[in-house]
């Protein structure tokens, strides 16, 4: 492990060559959007949101999973990167069945303010309108897949927090799912723990307790922050 001096956005910085340019651009209070991240748990790289250029590379790159190497130059705002983000937002609205108005986490929602941010006040993709269902058979939580956008947020900190790994991938490609275990209603699950640690990462309103109403649901993820503090002063 050693410290390398990069430059982002035309400022020159510095970190260790084991932090990837999300956290190096965090530490500097440069900002890049997310979704599928979240400080905690493991990277994913799945939403494709952190996007950045690196001068010398044409491809786009996931700022969350990339390392900085030294000299290295990245900008993270561009026209090019502007696009790509709001047409990854659109599709994530145009793959579900978002209606904020009634939703539980209305207002509280990491994809609407996303929206918000890039500046996205319409959609200009089809919307495919899935048939998804609604389970609500455990005793305190809902699962509803139509605002769910795949994030695996759940998936993780189920698996790499609580220890259960109640929650899972299934299907491929648009048939992508989720699914507790193996496709079981979430009520009958033998694993979970009904710990909720899955519905406060959860950035819509895919996952909430039961009896909230629109725009009651507050999510509050900052307990893996300090669970990860905890688990470090015990080693």
């Amino acid at each position: 492990m050693r410290v390398v001096t990069l430059t982002i956005n035309g400022r020159e910085t510095s970190g260790r060559d084991d932090e990837s340019i999300l956290q190096v651009a965090r530490a500097h209070e440069i900002q890049i959007p997310t979704l599928c991240q979240l400080e905690g748990i493991s990277e994913w790289g799945g939403c494709r949101l952190c996007l950045v250029q690196i001068e010398g590379n044409p491809k786009l790159v996931p700022a969350c999973v990339t390392l900085v190497s030294e000299g290295m130059v990245v900008q993270t705002n561009s026209p090019r990167l502007d696009g790509y983000r709001r047409m990854i937002t659109e599709m994530l609205f145009t793959e579900g069945n978002h209606i904020c108005s009634v939703c539980v986490s209305n207002g509280n929602c990491e994809l609407q303010s996303l929206s918000q941010e890039l500046n996205v006040d319409h959609i200009s993709l089809p919307y495919l309108y899935p048939k998804r269902s609604v389970d609500a058979s455990h005793d305190r939580f809902v699962f509803d897949a139509n605002r769910c956008v795949l994030c695996t947020r759940c998936i993780r900190v189920c698996d790499e927090v609580e220890g259960a790994h109640t929650w899972d991938m299934a299907g491929r490609g648009i048939g992508s799912h989720l699914v507790s275990d193996l496709n079981q209603p979430w009520g009958e699950s033998s694993s979970c723990t009904s710990c909720g640690k899955c519905v406060q990462v959860c950035p819509t309103g895919a996952l909430f307790e039961k009896g909230k109403g629109a725009g009651e649901m507050v999510k509050n993820n900052e307990f893996l922050v300090y669970l990860e503090v905890m688990k470090e002063n015990q080693s």
